[in-house]
């Protein structure tokens, strides 16, 4: 009986087990008393746990898998060196051949200066023949008259006899008078055409200013189509899918939800969502349009302004309409001046930097800058748009025309392959 007692004595004194005493912190946590938790076993604690009670059998196969590790690493890092090694190599091919293009730009432009010149230094030398010609004349006519003006000097000296034998029989005051030629002032280098050739070099170098700036952008050219699905029912696409056109009667196609309902739009069918994009749009054939970019969750129901393009902070575009050239976003515009000397682009470039949150639009044809949407943009727009968040689309828009014909409503996305 006593040995009984004593061993249930024991038992009651045993330390708790862990189930017991995790019931124990448990029980005082909801009774309100503050209980110091243990800390959690450290992760590399654990992994190195893991890793000492492999069993001894398994030991050969890790070690064989260490070992192709080791070598797939070694043979990846002998890649590595050798690209870095074949860098310098390219690079240099690079800018051989790049050297050589614009090498062949510098002996064209040299060889025309050369021609130029040598025109120039044509004409002015058969303008120099001409004048030395008429210099010769007149220097003989000088001398002559000299020559009567020296007998004349003498024959008042002399008797009357030797003053007729001075003087030849025809000899009279109006022959010693000589005419001038009309025709001497006209000889003269062709200015008027050195004029000309200036004017012409100018615009050269203005060309060629903007096509080196354009180059670069045609560097990140993209592949832009329309997206037929998204196109308003009057809208009528070619069928390679950059030509676009309003016609006067609706296509038979199928209601689709991400069809333009109300409003003659059109959307790429491609998304940008990141690296640099550039595309151009020829709109010469077209009194009124639109032209930007916009999120895919642009609206497509309805004319409020969820859906119109600029109107919202999911589109940007640059529109012309009644002769008013103007930018947009957010329901937001700047108006751009639209004179004699800077008229309504015929072709417009869209450059889309998307990790910068930066749309610029530009006159393709001359390369000036006609609107840029970036976080710099602090004035009137908003730097709601410094980061996108979608995709982004290319946009197209038409305006109902005032008249009923439509025909002439045409936008083409150019071809920029090289």
């Amino acid at each position: 009986m006593l040995r009984e007692l004593g061993e249930m004595a024991e038992e009651e004194f045993r330390p708790l087990s862990e189930e017991t005493s995790s019931f124990c912190l448990a029980t005082e946590a909801r009774s309100g008393t503050q209980v110091t938790q243990p800390f959690p076993r450290s992760p590399k604690l654990i992994r190195r746990t893991g890793a000492v009670s492999q069993k001894p059998s398994e030991l050969p196969v890790l070690l064989e898998d260490l070992k192709k590790e080791k070598k797939r690493t070694e043979s990846h890092l002998e890649s590595i060196k050798k690209r870095q090694a074949n860098l310098n190599t390219s690079s240099e091919a690079m800018k051989q051949q790049v050297q050589e293009c614009y090498e062949e730009l510098h002996m064209a432009l040299q060889k025309d200066e050369l021609a130029v010149l040598d025109v120039i230094e044509q004409d002015r030398r058969e303008t120099s023949s001409k004048l030395n010609r008429i210099l010769q004349d007149w220097n003989q006519h000088l001398g002559l008259l000299q020559k009567h003006i020296s007998a004349m000097q003498s024959a008042q000296q002399s008797p009357a006899e030797s003053m007729k034998q001075s003087f030849p029989e025809d000899f009279t005051l109006t022959s010693c008078h000589k005419k001038m030629d009309p025709a001497e002032e006209e000889i003269k280098m062709n200015e008027e055409r050195i004029q000309k050739l200036k004017k012409v070099l100018r615009n050269i170098s203005k060309d060629l200013k903007a096509q080196l700036q354009r180059k670069s952008l045609l560097l990140d050219s993209s592949n832009v189509a329309i997206d037929k699905l998204t196109c308003h029912k009057q809208i009528k696409v070619t069928s390679e899918g950059r030509g676009l056109s309003l016609s006067t009667e609706e296509g038979c196609v199928p209601n689709d939800p991400l069809r333009f309902d109300q409003l003659f739009c059109a959307m790429g069918s491609v998304g940008f969502k990141c690296g640099q994009h550039y595309w151009e749009v020829d709109v010469h054939c077209c009194p009124s349009w639109a032209v930007g970019v916009a999120y895919g969750s642009l609206q497509r129901r309805g004319r409020d302004k969820a859906a119109k393009l600029g109107r919202n902070r999911c589109s940007w575009s640059l529109e012309f309409q009644d002769g008013h050239l103007m930018a947009w976003h957010n329901d937001r515009h700047v108006a751009l001046p639209v004179t004699a000397a800077r008229a309504a682009p015929n072709r417009v470039g869209v450059f889309v930097k998307y990790h910068k949150g930066r749309v610029v639009f530009y006159d393709a044809e001359t390369m000036r800058t006609l609107q840029e949407f970036s976080a710099v943009q602090t004035a009137l727009f908003d730097k709601a748009h410094h980061q996108f968040i979608e995709p982004l689309y290319p946009a197209f828009r038409f305006f109902s025309p005032r008249d009923k014909h439509k025909d002439h409503h045409h936008m083409e996305i150019c071809d920029l392959s090289l």
